[in-house]
């Protein structure tokens, strides 16, 4: 088996080892987050729930602001260090499969990265650059992903790689948005159904379209 294409991507742990109470903190917010919208986990709720105290869990995370991307980080990374293989192995379209089925499965990360979403998207919020990054670090984990499934032939050469990336995201991440609100929808059906008219079209070359309105 090559060296995993992901091999690079940021994620778990975020913590040193030595750092118990840390990690304690942190497992203790991944447990919170899956029963609780994130803004209503406090500082105090994560040491109650980690057996702590609340100023050694404060000297750590002094707000909200630095626990959310940290338990986002490790909590990400844990599941890309569990299905990097995936992509190595099957390639970027069955990696986000692969994401897929766990967010089916457990849907608590994708609720407390959407909810965060709108966190980035803020002008001027003081951890906007930081979860900014961890979306940029997915996009890089995407695409390099593909450029190794162009460069063995699994992905046509047609699709370059940065757009082919975009795309994808694009998919997986509106129908997973999608999904937490129409609880109902078959995520994984939609998204099987997305990305082979997606890759399809990866399958010949562009042609800038012309839109007349």
């Amino acid at each position: 088996m090559s060296t995993s294409v992901l091999s690079h991507a940021e994620g778990a742990p975020a913590s040193a080892p030595e750092d118990a109470v840390r990690v304690a903190a942190l497992e203790a917010a991944i447990d919170l987050y899956r029963h609780r919208a994130f803004h209503e986990v406090s500082i105090g709720d994560v040491a109650a729930a980690a057996g702590l105290e609340h100023d050694d869990v404060a000297a750590r995370f002094p707000s909200l602001d630095e626990l959310l991307p940290a338990t986002i980080g490790v909590w990400h990374g844990r599941r890309n260090t569990a299905l990097q293989s995936v992509a190595t192995d099957h390639g970027a379209v069955a990696y986000l499969r692969a994401v897929v089925i766990a967010n089916v499965a457990e849907p608590a990360l994708m609720r407390l990265m959407m909810g965060a979403a709108s966190i980035a998207a803020t002008p001027g919020h003081a951890i906007a650059p930081v979860l900014q990054h961890q979306w940029v670090q997915f996009h890089a984990l995407i695409q390099r992903a593909l450029v190794h499934d162009v460069g063995i032939g699994r992905e046509p050469s047609t699709m370059e790689p940065v757009w082919g990336a975009e795309q994808l995201i694009a998919v997986y991440e509106g129908l997973q948005v999608q999904a937490l609100l129409r609880p109902n929808m078959d995520l994984l059906t939609s998204y099987d159904r997305a990305v082979s008219r997606l890759r399809e079209g990866w399958a010949s070359e562009y042609t800038p379209s012309v839109w007349e309105i």
